[in-house]
């Protein structure tokens, strides 16, 4: 259970005397003040309470109640979980029930009663904790179906959302991209927000498998179809039947088995090595590749019809490179991830690790910083990374926007600092407000007018 001096309660209160009695009353608290709306938000970001306590009649017109619910609609903007307890005169229920339906926790009229103000904000106290805590299982516990794929960019999060849109219907999706860039991510977060998410997800690498083999692997055989079939063995489409199937670097599948795969795609029927029968199979198709298809197929070496059956909607993975802040990102999920899996205690990533993850080129993308990560994890000697230890020069990533429009300039400077600061904390917003320099509600109005989430 959380200790009363874990948490901070604010009181905000503009006559000092009252202000005192409060304080003295709520002693049980760790507790700051302030005596008006200014005062407030400066302590609210600098000290990030869980309960604050308030009049609505603040300076400079303490008369009125106009600046105690701009306050409130501030608190309320600013971190919606605040349990707000609003202290209103005796006949001013109109108000009370107002800040209340702005948001307010609950709210007492004066002059109060300290045991009961206690009790409250007592209860306040628990159930902010409380709803953190259940945030944090939810979190853990039910992940999304993307919840494989950790990213802040901008790109990545609009293919996240195309994801989204397509995982309900039937069309076939191709995932180009360098290799290590999350393909098989994608296609099983595809899966795993489809109606089919209680089906099979099968995945099968094109360029893995002789070619001799690889018919046999996607269309099953009959027993006895050739030497060593021994018995009936269903292929992976036919595995796959009701749910998903990934076909990995599909730009490597021969020729001669190009016409079968689109017989397949046009009629969803297959026919078993050495088999007579059809087999009718109802399976989505996703597939991947890291080749330009629509250029093969140009140069008669991908069958231009597949192309067009298997392109129903195409999806481009950007590589790791032109991802803003997503290197650092990763490198602190994968850093709590290995420390877990070694047995290491806690571990973070230097200042200097952390500019070296940002200044690499990653050319193999994903796969690339997960291993220069977890090498690092396993030979560091104390609990913090260093760049010794992660073995790259740090570097500073090239300008690559030649735009000389003022604008687009300060919006693009502007989107790549604050997605940078918060890969580098971790997607700590209070520390990433400090970073950039800045409150952290002027960093949620940066967020908005920038479109990031």
């Amino acid at each position: 259970m959380t200790t009363e001096k874990s948490r901070t309660l604010l009181i905000v209160e503009d006559d000092l005397a009252l202000q005192k009695q409060i304080k003295w009353s709520l002693d049980r608290f760790e507790s700051v003040t302030a005596s008006d709306r200014e005062s407030a938000m400066v302590q609210l970001r600098k000290s990030n309470p869980a309960v604050v306590t308030m009049d609505l009649g603040l300076p400079p017109d303490a008369d009125s109640v106009s600046e105690g619910f701009k306050l409130l609609e501030q608190i309320m903007a600013a971190d919606p979980n605040i349990k707000v307890i609003v202290l209103t005169g005796q006949n001013d229920q109109a108000n009370a029930l107002r800040a209340v339906a702005m948001g307010a926790y609950d709210f007492f009229a004066k002059p109060f009663e300290p045991e009961l103000l206690n009790l409250t904000v007592e209860r306040a106290l628990r159930l902010f904790e409380l709803q953190a805590e259940n945030k944090r299982l939810r979190e853990f516990h039910q992940p999304d179906a993307l919840n494989g794929l950790i990213t802040r960019d901008p790109a990545m999060l609009r293919i996240c959302r195309t994801i989204e849109k397509v995982s309900n219907t039937n069309a076939t999706v191709m995932l180009l991209g360098e290799s290590g860039t999350g393909k098989e991510v994608l296609a099983r977060g595809l899966h795993d927000a489809s109606s089919r998410r209680n089906g099979k997800f099968v995945a099968i690498n094109c360029a893995a498998i002789p070619e001799n083999l690889l018919e046999s692997e996607l269309f099953g055989f009959e027993k006895g179809a050739f030497t060593g079939a021994s018995k009936q063995t269903l292929g992976k489409i036919e595995t796959a039947n009701g749910g998903t199937l990934m076909l990995d670097e599909i730009g490597d599948l021969p020729f001669s088995l190009q016409a079968k795969l689109l017989r397949f795609l046009q009629e969803r029927k297959i026919e078993r090595l050495g088999g007579r029968q059809e087999i009718p199979v109802d399976v989505r198709i996703v597939c991947a590749t890291h080749q330009d298809l629509h250029a093969l197929s140009k140069e008669n070496r991908f069958r231009e019809d597949l192309y067009y059956r298997l392109a129903e909607i195409v999806v481009d993975i950007p590589p790791l490179r032109d991802r803003v802040g997503d290197a650092t990102l990763l490198a602190h999920a994968f850093v709590r991830r290995f420390s877990h899996e070694q047995n290491r205690a806690s571990m973070s990533l230097s200042e200097s690790a952390l500019r070296a993850v940002e200044g690499h080129k990653w050319p193999g993308n994903i796969r690339e910083l997960e291993n220069c990560i977890k090498r690092a994890v396993i030979m560091a000697d104390g609990n913090q990374i260093t760049q010794d230890d992660i073995g790259l020069k740090g570097t500073t990533p090239e300008e690559t926007d030649n735009s000389l429009d003022l604008r687009v300039i300060r919006d693009n400077a502007e989107r790549g600092a604050v997605i940078a600061a918060l890969g580098r904390v971790n997607g700590n917003m209070v520390k990433a407000a400090e970073l950039l320099g800045v409150s952290r509600p002027t960093l949620y109005d940066l967020m908005h007018r920038l479109g990031l989430k």
